[in-house]
C-alpha cells in the first residue's frame, strides 16, 4: 500500500488526483464546523452533549457533523437510502432494469439523475424530521417559518454539497467518492477513541493496571478484526476457464487457460451501509412525526426503540438481540443482493460460450449457469455472515463499560474503503504506465 502511494506522489498526473481529492476532503471537513443558519450555539452544546441512538449512528458516519447540527449534519445517508430505493425498483420496473443492464453510459446517466432527485426528496423528509426532532430542545433561535426554512434548506444544501463532492472525486479524483467521505468522517473520531484508551490507562485516581490490559485487549482485539476483514476483502476463488483453438483472419490462435476471479466478499462493505440505513429509517420517519417519541411509551415507541437498537444499549437487551437477528437477517440478505446485481452467472457463462470457452468438466451453457450460481452462493453465505458477525460485535461490546469510537461496522468501512481506495490508484498508475509505453 505504502509502495502504491509512493509510485503515485511520483506520477504527475495521479499525484494531481490526490491533492485535489485532498483539497475536496478538507472543503468536507471544513464544512462539518459550519452551523446551519438559525441554531443558537449555546443551546446546541447542551442538547447535544451526548448523541445515542440514530443521532449516535448519523453523528459516526458525518465525521461529529451531527453532534455539531452543521451544514454536513445529514451526511450522505439519503444518498445511500436513495440508491437502494432505485436498484429495489429496478427489479420491479421492467424500464428501469433495461436502463440498468442494457442502457450503457446514457442509461447510468439517467439512472445517476433519478437518484439525485430522489436524494432531494429524502433529504428534505429527513432535514423537515431532524427539525421537528429537535425544536422542543430548544436549539434554534425561534420557532418562525423563516428559521425553519433555513434550516431544512441548509441541511440539504449540506447533503447536496456532499454529493457533488462525491462525483468530483470520481471524475476529477482518485475515485471511489461517497466511501472515501464516509470514510474520513470515520477516521475523523480516531483521537477521541485514542483519548478513551488514555483514560482507561490514566484515570483520575492515577494509572491503571487493569486500564491498561483492557486497553491492550482492544488494540489487539482491533487487529485481529482488520486483519479478519483485509483476508476476506481479499480472497477470492478462481475459477479455470480454458479456450480452444481458433481461427483469427488468416491465423490460427493457440489454446489458452485462465480464470474468473470470484471473491470471497463481492459486494465490500456496501451491505453494511445498506442494512445500517434500512435500519435506522423507521426512526427518523417516526421522528417527523412523534418528535419526542424517545421519552414515551407505546408501539410507535417499540418500533423507535427497536430501530435504534444498532446504535444503542440504552433500549434493553430485548430491543437488541431481536435487532441483532434483523440487522443479521438484512446483511446477508442485502449481500445476496448486491452481489447478483453487479455479477450475473447467466451472462458470464453466455460470454465464455461465445468465446469458445468452457469450465473443465462442465457443459458450456445451462450447467456453466448452474455452476457459477452454485458457487456464488456459498461464497455469499460466507462473506454475508462473515460480514454480519463483524458488524454485530459492537452491539455486544455496548453493554460492557468499553465506550470505543470504533466498533466492527466502522473497521469494515474503514478497511474496505482502505483497499478499494487503494485498488483504484493501483489501477491508475497501470493506466499511466501502459500509455506511457504506447507514446
Amino acid at each position: 500500500m505504502f509502495k502504491t502511494i509512493k509510485n503515485a506522489l511520483k506520477t504527475p498526473d495521479v499525484r494531481k488526483r490526490l491533492l485535489y481529492t485532498l483539497l475536496l476532503i478538507v472543503i468536507f471537513r471544513f464544512g462539518c464546523y459550519i452551523t446551519v443558519p438559525g441554531v443558537n450555539s449555546i443551546a446546541l452544546n447542551e442538547a447535544m452533549g451526548n448523541t445515542n441512538g440514530i443521532a449516535g449512528l448519523i453523528d459516526m458516519i458525518s465525521g461529529g457533523a451531527f453532534s455539531r447540527f452543521s451544514v454536513f449534519a445529514m451526511s450522505i445517508t439519503p444518498y445511500i437510502t436513495a440508491s437502494i430505493v432505485i436498484q429495489l425498483l429496478a427489479m420491479i420496473i421492467p424500464s428501469l432494469e433495461r436502463l440498468t443492464k442494457e442502457g450503457g453510459e446514457e442509461g447510468r446517466k439517467k439512472i445517476n439523475r433519478y437518484t439525485k432527485i430522489v436524494t432531494i426528496i429524502l433529504a428534505l423528509i429527513e432535514g423537515i424530521g431532524l427539525y421537528l426532532s429537535y425544536k422542543g430542545a430548544g436549539i434554534f433561535v425561534d420557532d418562525s417559518f423563516l428559521t425553519a426554512s433555513l434550516v431544512v434548506v441548509g441541511l440539504v444544501a449540506g447533503t447536496s454539497l456532499l454529493m457533488w463532492l462525491g462525483e468530483l472525486i470520481n471524475s476529477k479524483g482518485i475515485g471511489n467518492g461517497i466511501s472515501l467521505l464516509i470514510f474520513v468522517g470515520i477516521i475523523s473520531r480516531l483521537p477521541s477513541g485514542l483519548v478513551t484508551m488514555w483514560n482507561l490507562i490514566v484515570t483520575s485516581e492515577g494509572f491503571s493496571t487493569k486500564g491498561l490490559l483492557t486497553a491492550i485487549g482492544i488494540l489487539v482485539g482491533a487487529l485481529i478484526l482488520v486483519a479478519a476483514v483485509v483476508f476476506v476483502q481479499q480472497a477470492e476463488r478462481r475459477v479455470p476457464v480454458q479456450y480452444s483453438k481458433k481461427v483469427v483472419g488468416r491465423k490460427m490462435m493457440g489454446a489458452q487457460s485462465t480464470h474468473i476471479p470470484l471473491k470471497l466478499v463481492m459486494a465490500g462493505v456496501m451491505p453494511v451501509i445498506f442494512a445500517s440505513s434500512f435500519m435506522t429509517f423507521p426512526a427518523m420517519i417516526i421522528q417527523i412525526f412523534i418528535p419526542g417519541i424517545a421519552n414515551e411509551t407505546g408501539f410507535w415507541a417499540a418500533i423507535y426503540n427497536f430501530s435504534i437498537a444498532t446504535s444503542t444499549s440504552q433500549v434493553g437487551i430485548g430491543y437488541s438481540i431481536a435487532n441483532a437477528i434483523v440487522y443479521l437477517l438484512l446483511i446477508v440478505g442485502f449481500t445476496f443482493f448486491y452481489t447478483f446485481a453487479t455479477f450475473n452467472p447467466a451472462e458470464v457463462s453466455n460470454n465464455i460460450k461465445k468465446n469458445g470457452g468452457f469450465i473443465p468438466g462442465i457443459r458450456a451453457g445451462k450447467p456453466t449457469t448452474d455452476y457459477l450460481s452454485s458457487i456464488i452462493s456459498k461464497l455469499t453465505w460466507f462473506g454475508g455472515l462473515f460480514l454480519a458477525v463483524i458488524a454485530i460485535i459492537p452491539m455486544l461490546l455496548r453493554f460492557t463499560n468499553l465506550n470505543i469510537a470504533f466498533g466492527g461496522t466502522s473497521i469494515l468501512i474503514v478497511v474496505g474503503v482502505a483497499l478499494e481506495t487503494v485498488q483504484q490508484l493501483e489501477s491508475q498508475l497501470a493506466m499511466r504506465h501502459y500509455k506511457g509505453f504506447l507514446e
